[in-house]
């Protein structure tokens, strides 16, 4: 058992791991959507694989049977995916994961007391409000300590500016708009510090996003617990979940290259990349199906809540040191406050 509650742990930190090696994928191929069409369907791919090793891709051929609605978990992905890539850049990994959390756990909470898609019904007690109110205190917490911080916000600033030749320039990769919301040195400035009257607005479009980026995850993952009551082994459901979700990122992808908003995938840069940076699809696929496989043996609130945790630890880590190329965003009090209190409101809403 202690095994498990460990991998719970350590699957959670995937997530985090997954966005930040999704920003160099970005800043190789010249836009986050493009960025996202490649990692989804290279865990399309592995699940895919993997499926058909352990005999679980027959299961595919009862898709005809199966509600519309199970099929849609898989849309979740490629909003989230693009979420983080714009948002760690802007917020940090820590605030940005802390963002994404509170929409986690305010979803699941609206999900468990209406019932709804299938779940069961369950009441509003004390624990659940207080770790509710606790996730929301530490987010505060977190964000409003990085605008405090300008002398650390300006020299995150330089970092990524220092790191953006050989990002795009050195790679043969011109920095576009999209690009550069996805790390580059221009957009960092004036999200990352909070400065000037132009930046609260855009900070509030930002902290939105992550909001509804987080709420999409458990949504997705009671559709795909419905889908698994038809389609039984967890790879197919993962194969199902994440096949939708690219051929639901390529769509809007086409779609904005056919309005002139975004740049085409290049893939000549993708040599200079490092290699982890093609970590991003491989964390999705071992996310999902880890998730899947861990739910019926430690539960879903235990599976959830160490997630979580693994979740926040990590980003917390990447950002102190700086990991994956992002700029180091030291662990001050605050924040070390902001995430305890994000853990405490998660276990209390999981656990109560």
């Amino acid at each position: 058992m202690i095994i498990l509650l460990i991998s719970a742990l350590l699957i959670g930190g995937l997530l985090a791991v997954q966005a930040s090696a999704n920003l160099q994928l970005t800043r190789a191929v010249g836009t986050p959507y493009g960025a996202a069409v490649v990692q989804l369907g290279i865990a399309a791919g592995l699940l895919a694989l993997a499926a058909t090793l352990t005999g679980g891709i027959g299961a595919l051929g009862g898709l005809g049977d199966v509600d519309a609605w199970k099929l849609a978990g898989g849309i979740a992905s490629p909003l989230y995916i693009t979420s983080a890539i714009m948002l760690f850049p802007r917020l940090g990994a820590l605030a940005s994961v802390g963002l994404f959390v509170a929409g986690q756990v305010l979803a699941s909470i609206v999900l468990d007391l209406g019932g709804l898609l299938g779940l069961p019904d369950n009441t509003l007690g004390a624990g659940i409000l207080v770790g509710a109110f606790a996730v929301i205190v530490g987010v505060t917490v977190v964000i409003r300590s990085q605008s405090s911080a300008p002398a650390a916000s300006a020299a995150a600033s330089q970092a990524v500016a220092a790191a953006a030749p050989e990002a795009g320039t050195q790679s043969g990769l011109p920095v576009a708009p999209q690009a550069a919301s996805a790390g580059a040195p221009q957009a960092v400035p004036a999200a990352a510090s909070g400065a000037g009257p132009a930046a609260a607005p855009h900070r509030a479009g930002w902290i939105v996003l992550g909001l509804i980026a987080g709420a999409a995850l458990p949504v997705q993952g009671a559709v795909n617990a419905a889908l698994r009551t038809d389609l039984s082994p967890p790879l197919a459901v993962g194969t199902v979940s994440f096949i939708v979700a690219t051929l639901t990122i390529t769509v809007v992808f086409g779609l904005l290259r056919a309005a002139g908003r975004t740049p085409p995938l290049r893939f000549r840069p993708l040599a200079a990349m490092p290699r982890w940076g093609w970590l991003g699809g491989v964390a999705a696929a071992v996310y999902v199906t880890a998730t899947l496989l861990l739910i019926p043996r430690i539960g879903a609130a235990t599976t959830v809540a160490l997630t979580v945790t693994g979740q926040q630890l990590a980003s917390a880590v990447i950002d102190h040191f700086g990991l994956f190329r992002l700029p180091p965003r030291p662990l001050t009090k605050a924040r070390l406050g902001g995430l305890t209190a994000l853990v405490i409101g998660c276990a209390l809403v999981q656990f109560a």
